[in-house]
């Protein structure tokens, strides 16, 4: 789905999984700087938008989640998964519940996988699933920003900020009165910087929550049954994950960041070393200059010297071993 506001100045498309909106419009380091001081929005109406209606709607998700939502107090955010069998992650919702509906955004594409599988979970509980992403779109605003939201619309209120379910015919007409707008690219950074996951970048086929440090923010540890939680309780009561998320300071010299799958080595053993993890995401900070995630082998020393494809990578440690 092509952002309009694509045609704004300066708009450089943005490719892969975040194609449809603006990588930046022309200046990444300002955009990353007016985020970060609470200034501008980010387009993100790439991303899908399920919502999911009725009186039975927080139970019944209940049951499905990794989240306790069954008394969601109304206007209260919250983040999701849903596991396989084996614990493995397959969604992550990002959540609101308005006192009527719950509303969901989640990665771009994975709207019709999610909603076929809430589905088929329907059974007799009174709920309806719906793709609204037609519908509506996803507009962010940073921590501390004073932009107005119009009246009506849906807010899903964090601490990095607040996302806007915004009807998407009233895309270009809000971007006009609460601009700059600003682009995935500075988005991102921030995220880096913040360590926090995504879906599709830190995770792969058999990624589980502990690894990415998402017991807590989107795992309830106390609630009952849900598809994967005896993964989740066993690795929590008795064992340790086998790979863990790092933050990397990578070696600012380099002209190019490694990309997403570069192989984590010793540095002391060259690119012949054993292959240690790799990278998920790598961005250039307005601050703090190429910066990464990866994940890990939980046995990889704190202190080790890494080498991302050659470059020279320090890390901070985000889930402890």
């Amino acid at each position: 789905m092509k952002s309009p506001l694509l045609s704004l100045p300066g708009a450089v498309p943005a490719e892969g999984v975040d194609e449809g909106v603006a990588a930046h419009y022309g200046d990444l380091f300002r955009e990353q700087r007016a985020l970060a001081d609470g200034t501008g929005f980010v387009d993100l109406s790439h991303r899908g938008v399920v919502t999911v209606s009725g009186p039975d709607r927080l139970s019944w998700l209940h049951l499905l989640l990794t989240q306790h939502v069954t008394e969601l107090p109304v206007g209260q955010a919250t983040e999701a998964l849903i596991l396989s069998a084996n614990g493995h992650i397959e969604h992550a919702l990002y959540l609101v519940d308005d006192g009527e509906t719950v509303w969901a955004h989640v990665e771009p594409g994975t709207q019709d996988a999610l909603v076929a599988y809430l589905e088929s979970m329907k059974f007799f509980n009174r709920v309806e699933v719906a793709d609204r992403t037609d519908e509506f779109a996803v507009v962010h605003l940073p921590a501390g920003s004073i932009a107005p939201v119009p009246d009506g619309v849906v807010v899903r209120e964090t601490p990095h900020g607040r996302d806007l379910f915004l009807p998407r015919a009233s895309l270009e007409s809000y971007a006009e009165e609460s601009g700059p707008a600003i682009g995935i690219l500075a988005y991102e950074a921030l995220r880096v910087e913040a360590h926090r996951p995504r879906l599709g970048f830190e995770t792969d086929h058999r990624t589980i929550p502990h690894e990415l440090g998402w017991i807590g923010t989107a795992v309830h540890l106390q609630k009952g049954c849900y598809r994967g939680q005896e993964t989740v309780a066993r690795v929590q009561n008795l064992g340790k994950p086998p790979r863990r998320l790092v933050f990397l300071h990578l070696d600012g010299s380099e002209v190019h960041l490694p990309v997403a799958g570069t192989e984590l080595r010793l540095a002391s053993e060259g690119e012949e070393g054993r292959k240690l993890g790799f990278v998920t995401t790598a961005v250039r900070h307005h601050e703090l200059g190429p910066i990464a995630l990866a994940l890990v082998k939980r046995n990889v020393p704190l202190d080790a010297a890494l080498s991302a494809g050659g470059t020279a990578a320090a890390q901070e440690v985000v889930v402890e071993p």
